[in-house]
């Protein structure tokens, strides 16, 4: 049987890196994972119980499409407390994750072979994804000088019909502040492009508050997830902000695509969101492993970094050490029990000279995994 064009998209290389950490783990060998981009916690205790409740009461069926009302008045409620937004509850649908969010947004704004641009690096998956679609990805390379995040100019004579940007950025960790978010929003609408904003990591920030764009524009596409902040990946639950005309739209394809996103993960993220206690006691581990990281990775050699201003990744230049990032962390792994993840998932063009560090899990493998990195690259350049 045959396979479509639209198939061959390139395999998530951090999927497989964390298939041979599995293997190592099954073969016996201790792995510190550095390459996950999760939260080592489980989703808030509070909202577990409240699932547990809700299961012993009803049978948790379908809901309605855009997802439980209670839930998307409450994260509208959410903007008004983070960014003083005053949301219609009735522009938020809830998705399965934010992937099920990406493949609602393309298929709603874009039409065959349309172009879309997406920073470089970034989150390999809207690549992949745009093209499973049958539209144009188009890679932006970032610069240092612009904190590796695109700027007009950097897609003035691209011929896009959308831009996505993502603020704090996966593999980055860097932020658009109000004055870069309003130029990428101004370019956009001057020339018909449809903005469409990242947010997934908002709530894990360390210097200032993450910027989303519905404080500069309605018009405009939001994705956000209970993945990250409210440490939810497994439980794929997501929410989009649409433009209120755009609501209908993107109601009739998540009939049709997904009929709603599974009520129980709807349930907790519903609960999880009141659980602001534990959900800081999550961000002080992240701050303390930022710290670590900040100082641990320059000693084992890898000093080509740039603090996060969000998420839990230190993205680093390693074009010093190796012009094959994808072998580099192999070798790392094989050697000193640490996976981390080659840049060439996030930037096909430079990824060759990067790695990607997540300090998500508990401090204590934070800081085995930099020991274990300074004693393999000690060894190395001896």
């Amino acid at each position: 049987m045959r396979n479509s064009r639209r198939s061959e998209v390139d395999p998530f290389i951090v999927m497989d890196v964390m298939e041979a950490a599995r293997a190592a783990e099954e073969a016996g060998r201790d792995i510190i994972h550095m390459e996950v981009g999760q939260p080592g916690t489980a989703a808030p205790a509070a909202a577990r119980a409240a699932l547990a409740q809700a299961m012993e009461q009803g049978s948790l069926g379908y809901t309605v499409a855009l997802g439980l009302p209670e839930l998307r008045k409450r994260i509208a409620r959410m903007y008004g407390d983070w960014y003083n937004v005053d949301l219609d509850w009735n522009r938020v649908v809830i998705t399965p994750g934010s992937s099920g969010a990406f493949l609602l947004t393309f298929t709603s704004l874009f039409d065959t072979s349309d172009r879309v641009g997406i920073g470089a690096p970034g989150y390999p998956s809207y690549r992949q994804i745009l093209s499973a679609l049958d539209l144009t990805p188009v890679d932006l390379q970032s610069s240092t000088a612009n904190r590796l995040q695109p700027v007009p100019a950097d897609f003035a004579d691209q011929n896009l019909n959308g831009l996505m940007v993502a603020s704090p950025a996966n593999p980055s960790g860097t932020m658009l502040d109000r004055g870069a978010m309003q130029g990428l929003i101004d370019a956009c609408q001057a020339g018909g492009v449809s903005f469409i904003s990242d947010e997934i990591y908002h709530g894990i920030e360390y210097e200032a508050k993450a910027v989303t764009a519905l404080e500069l524009t309605d018009d405009c596409y939001v994705i956000n997830s209970f993945s990250k902040y409210f440490s939810m990946t497994g439980w794929r639950c997501g929410w989009m902000v649409v433009p209120e005309d755009h609501v209908r739209v993107i109601e009739r394809l998540a009939q049709n695509m997904f009929i709603c996103s599974p009520h129980a993960s709807q349930i907790v993220a519903l609960h999880a969101m009141d659980c602001e206690e534990e959900l800081e006691a999550n961000m002080q581990v992240y701050r303390k492993n930022r710290q670590l990281m900040l100082e641990g990775l320059p000693k084992a050699g890898f000093t080509k970094i740039a603090p996060p201003d969000g998420a839990f990744f230190v993205y680093a230049d390693v074009s010093d050490l190796t012009t094959d990032s994808r072998a580099f962390a192999a070798e790392i792994l094989e050697q000193a029990g640490v996976a981390v993840t080659p840049g060439l998932d996030f930037d096909p063009v430079r990824g060759a000279g990067t790695l990607r560090f997540s300090y998500a899990r508990e401090t204590a493998q934070i800081e085995e995994g930099l020991l274990r990195l300074q004693r393999f690259m000690a060894a190395r350049s001896a």
